[in-house]
Parts: C-alpha cells; sequence; structure tokens
C-alpha cells in the first residue's frame, strides 16, 4: 500500500510540473517515464499477490514473506531506475521475474505435495520447507 502511494504521488508531483491538462503531455519524457512505471508496476502487482498467497499457503510461510519483502525493494529499485535512464530498470525488473519464479515454485511445489499426499500417502513437506528455507536467502544475490 505505502509503495503504491509513493509511486502514485511521483506521478502527481510529475504531473503538476508539466504543461497540459490530462495524461496527453507531448514533450515530457519525465512524466511519462513516471507514468510508465506507475503503470507497470501496478499491472504486476495482482500477480505478486496471488504468488505469495500461494506460496506462503500451499508450501512455506516464511520463505515466501522473505522473498515477498524482496520483491517490494526490487519494485522500488525498478521504479526509480526507471526514472532515470530506461536500462537502469533492467536489473531490477529482472530480480522481480526471478522472485516471481520462486514463488511460483513454491506454489507448485505445494501443490505436488498434496497431491502426493492425497494419493501415495508421501508427505515431503518438511523436505520442501528445508530446500525453500536454504534457497530464500540466494534471492539477495543479484
Amino acid at each position: 500500500v505505502f509503495l503504491t502511494a509513493f509511486f502514485a504521488s511521483k506521478v502527481e508531483h510529475e504531473s503538476k510540473h508539466c504543461n497540459g491538462k490530462g495524461f496527453q503531455r507531448p514533450g515530457s519524457s519525465a512524466f511519462d517515464r513516471v507514468y510508465t512505471a506507475n503503470q507497470n508496476c501496478g499491472h504486476t502487482y495482482p500477480t505478486f499477490l496471488a504468488m505469495l498467497w500461494c506460496a506462503g499457503l500451499l508450501c512455506s510461510p516464511a520463505p515466501a514473506a522473505f522473498a515477498g519483502l524482496m520483491y517490494l525493494f526490487v519494485r522500488q529499485k525498478y521504479f526509480v531506475g526507471y526514472l532515470g535512464e530506461r536500462t537502469q530498470s533492467t536489473p531490477g525488473y529482472l530480480f522481480g521475474k526471478r522472485i516471481i519464479l520462486f514463488l511460483f515454485l513454491m506454489s507448485v511445489a505445494g501443490i505436488l505435495n498434496y497431491y502426493l499426499i492425497f494419493f501415495f500417502g508421501s508427505d515431503f513437506e518438511m523436505y520442501i520447507k528445508t530446500i525453500t528455507n536454504a534457497i530464500s536467502p540466494l534471492l539477495l544475490i543479484p
């Protein structure tokens, strides 16, 4: 919520400093960058929430929460990088994709474990939690 409010305030700030009314401001590259970065962050937020919820519920809450916090920091880095040159936002974008992939794989592992329990009676929850706890610090590596 705070990150979204920050992004919205940046868009409002840039729109006040540009001439003209509405969102059609030709020649305002600063406003265009801020507005586009805000839209990009807003479009990925529902996917992030779904992946975070599924990974925390189906697999392990602690690594999912850690990945969620990392994702919020990465989106901040992406947004600030987008305000400069577009190439500055690339590391934040790629890092965010890696975190979403980690959350997705956690969700898939949780679903597979559920079906293994349901059909075969084998429970690999302890192994999955150990692996995700060991892998989650690797998300810090850029």
